[in-house]
């Protein structure tokens, strides 16, 4: 169970990676976007329902992992940047314009970490604080990218 907990959290391994294993691991949630927003269109609740399951998920993964590394929000738990990431995507069409805006868009987020973002950061605990200041800044940067796109259009 260790190296499965471990192999999730970690993206795949990407979060061992030395420098900006952050970065790294929001790229590992590229395909995701690509795999789910098509859902988007079979049912509203259905693709909300599977963001939120992602999101506990998620939450119990990097819970484990703070327990198995013995180390809050290690940088090898990339697991809140796949789901911050698909915060950041939520209900977007699956374009390169998209996908990218919305990967540095996020990137930025999650540094800056916005109101509550840095508060949940600072002040949660265990899984939840590892994952839900992603999601936040995963929200905030839906909101600017739609902006972005917009303007570019």
């Amino acid at each position: 169970m260790r190296r499965v907990v471990l192999f999730i959290a970690s993206g795949a391994y990407t979060g061992y990676i030395p420098v900006a294993s952050g970065t790294w691991g929001t790229l590992v949630a590229f395909p995701l976007f690509w795999i789910f927003a098509p859902w988007r269109h079979l049912s509203s609740a259905l693709y909300i329902a599977c963001f939120v399951a992602s999101v506990l998920l998620a939450i119990w993964i990097a819970g484990r992992a703070e327990t198995l590394l013995q180390e809050h929000d290690s940088h090898a738990i990339v697991i809140d940047e796949i789901v911050g990431y698909l915060a950041a995507t939520l209900f977007m069409a699956p374009t390169w314009e998209n996908t990218l805006i919305a990967f540095v868009v996020f990137r930025v987020f999650d540094v800056v970490k916005p109101y509550p973002a840095g508060a949940i950061d600072r002040g949660v605990r265990g899984g939840a604080g590892v994952v839900l200041d992603d999601v936040v800044s995963g929200l905030y940067a839906n909101l600017a990218t739609r902006a972005l796109t917009a303007m570019l259009a």
